[in-house]
């Protein structure tokens, strides 16, 4: 009991780069008697180093007594589109691979990552979201790729 109430204190503590911006939707999917109903939710996350890159993540979330108290693991049900909002140029500096964003699906262990690649050949931005849960030796994921504009 006394480590759980340590790690939640911890866990409140610890920076969260990248957190959603927007909430743009809420879809019901599933009636729960008890507590809120399992959904589809959709979060936009800016790209914090890229101007003019925007990243909607849609994901299932678990409702019920156990989603409402946020005890609940959601499922890695989840997809990724990321779309130039205005012109798009690669500052300087930017490391070639990184992660821009989070999402907390469990209380504890689990987490959908959005990490940004830079290819330097085809002049794109590779964005990509990841379940840290493994499933089957190997984790969920979505991609997603916008272009950079020509100098």
């Amino acid at each position: 009991m006394r480590f759980t109430i340590l790690a939640l204190a911890a866990a409140a503590l610890l920076p969260t780069p990248g957190q959603a911006q927007s909430r743009i939707d809420e879809i019901s999917v599933a009636f729960r008697w008890l507590g809120p109903n399992d959904k589809i939710v959709v979060d936009r996350y800016d790209d914090p180093r890229v101007a003019n890159v925007s990243c909607y993540l849609s994901r299932a979330e678990t409702g019920g007594v156990k989603g409402g108290l946020g005890l609940a693991e959601d499922p890695s049900r989840f997809s990724v589109a990321c779309r130039s909002t205005g012109p798009v140029t690669v500052p300087a500096g930017l490391p070639k691979r990184e992660t821009i964003g989070f999402a907390q699906a469990s209380i504890f262990f689990k987490s959908f990552q959005i990490h940004r690649s830079f290819d330097q050949e085809k002049n794109v931005l590779v964005y990509t979201v990841v379940s840290t849960k493994l499933i089957n030796g190997s984790p969920f994921n979505s991609i997603s790729v916008v272009p950079v504009n020509a100098h």
